[in-house]
């Protein structure tokens, strides 16, 4: 259970009788920003995404891999949610139960640098898509983009700062909104579907590679659409009730599936794999606009705008709380656990926009793509993932927290699958984005030895430094093959 700290305001989260007090968030707000953080930009390019290096067959297999894997992630955390309900923001308290408070650091540092960098892709997407209607804004990185994606983050910023109740009740409305016009796409696509299309070079060419070598081209893709399956673990502290926080996760995993695979699929009927490899993000608009003509790419932009805006809001609230809970715990520097008069962590809200701000600048200098960026979030999350299915593996052999013994077997392998498939993430992901993370991760230390010495406290045990080494080592290589041009994102 994290500290608490008394240098910061944060309300306690049980009452002077030890029971503990109910948040502000419901199920179906929980369930909103489960929908709201996993359905952003993804999903609009998914169809060219995912036929850029696989066939309709090998696509299929990597669906029923990413879906078993997710479904199994899903429930690990509805698990331990329940196991462990004093553990409040899992993807941090989980890697810290589990090996101590450094890696529970890095696990919260991989998380938010994670959820920053894809907001940074999120106003890129978004300005890209208005670049459809306005082309000063061309892909979503010229100058005039980036001013107005400034304005946009500025002002998002000030909502979240007015308080968590409202952003997310207005987190709610924009998921509903934004679900509608994919379900305009999957009803009109399903209408045009060809089966002919769909079977025509099932297995995809040779110059794709086997099998295997297609289904791990889909995983970075599969999982950079399913980030966001923790949002609600993530928010457990301010949930209702503490069941919520499971339940949230799995109704959202399988509306977020369900959704996916039939974008995905579907498009494979309209265009063949190569066609479809060939149009350009976001691809549903191509998809669209051939099944009903013009408008349909209209409404695909205009629906990517919407998405993007909702997933934005909900990832700025995810990465706030993912600095503000391991600053109670003492892993973070005191200062970003003190909240304002509304109950926002307002101060990692501003480390947060300000890392937002720095990278849309560098952005404009470097031409960075969206592509670019959604890759380096996702490496940055597939270690956090990991540690948390480890977790729920221990928790559930060992058989902590309430639950009969036949729940504890079934657990055990749900947990033992999630672990399999985070390991086979980082195998299908491959050595250049273990150096890119290791690379990312490094510089945390610094600002965990600061929260250290503001505790008095010492940094590191052996283990810890091992730990350290070996990320400086991994990030210095990364770093000169970065330099030498031996490793390009």
């Amino acid at each position: 259970m994290a500290r608490s700290n008394p240098g910061t305001s944060a309300p306690p989260r049980t009452s002077p009788t030890g029971n503990r007090v109910p948040g502000p968030l419901g199920l179906g707000l929980l369930v909103a920003l489960v929908v709201g953080s996993i359905i952003g930009s993804g999903i609009f390019g998914l169809p060219q995404n995912m036929a850029s290096g696989a066939g309709a067959g090998a696509i299929l297999i990597g669906w029923a891999v990413t879906g078993l894997g997710m479904l199994m992630l899903a429930l690990t955390y509805q698990m331990l949610a329940l196991r462990k309900p004093a553990l409040d923001n899992g993807v941090y308290a989980y890697a810290r139960a589990l090996s101590g408070e450094y890696v529970g650091f890095n696990s919260a540092w991989g998380y938010w640098v994670s959820a920053w960098i894809g907001n940074v892709g999120y106003l890129v997407a978004a300005f890209g898509a208005l670049g459809y209607f306005f082309p000063v804004f061309g892909a979503g990185n010229t100058p005039a983009a980036i001013a107005g994606a400034s304005v946009v983050l500025w002002l998002i910023h000030l909502l979240v700062l007015r308080g968590i109740q409202g952003a997310t009740v207005l987190n709610a409305v924009v998921t509903l909104a934004k679900v509608l016009p994919l379900l305009l796409f999957i009803g009109f696509v399903a209408l045009a579907f060809q089966g002919g299309t769909f079977h025509l070079n099932f297995w995809g060419d040779a110059k794709l590679g086997s099998v295997l070598d297609q289904v791990k081209s889909t995983m970075l893709v599969t999982v950079w659409v399913f980030i966001g399956i923790e949002g609600a673990s993530v928010y457990s502290a301010r949930a209702r009730e503490r069941k919520d926080v499971g339940r949230a996760t799995v109704l959202g995993f399988l509306i977020t599936l369900l959704l996916l695979m039939a974008v995905s699929l579907l498009s494979l009927g309209i265009f063949t794999q190569p066609e479809l490899a060939a149009l350009k993000n976001p691809s549903m608009a191509g998809v669209l606009e051939k099944a009903v003509g013009t408008w349909g790419a209209i409404l695909i932009y205009v629906g990517l705008i919407v998405s993007v805006g909702g997933g934005f809001l909900a990832w700025m609230l995810l990465a706030a709380e993912s600095l503000f809970t391991p600053a109670g715990g003492g892993e973070m520097p005191e200062w970003l656990a003190r909240q304002n008069g509304n109950g926002v962590p307002a101060n990692a809200l501003w480390l947060t926009n300000g890392m937002v701000q720095i990278f849309l600048l560098v952005t404009l200098v470097s031409n960075a793509s969206y592509l670019a960026l959604i890759s380096l979030s996702t490496a940055m999350i597939l270690v956090p993932y990991l540690f948390s299915a480890i977790y729920g593996l221990a928790v559930a052999w060992r058989g902590e927290g309430p639950g009969e013994t036949a729940l504890r077997r079934g657990d055990i392998p749900i947990a033992a699958l999630a672990s399999v498939y985070c390991l086979w993430l980082l195998y299908a992901a491959g050595l250049k984005y273990v150096l890119l993370s290791a690379l990312l991760y490094a510089p945390g230390a610094a600002l965990y030895l600061w929260a250290k010495k503001q505790r008095g406290e010492r940094a590191f045990t052996p283990v810890e430094w091992g730990i350290l080494a070996v990320l400086l080592v991994l990030a210095g290589v990364a770093a000169y093959l970065l330099g030498t041009g031996g490793l390009t994102l």
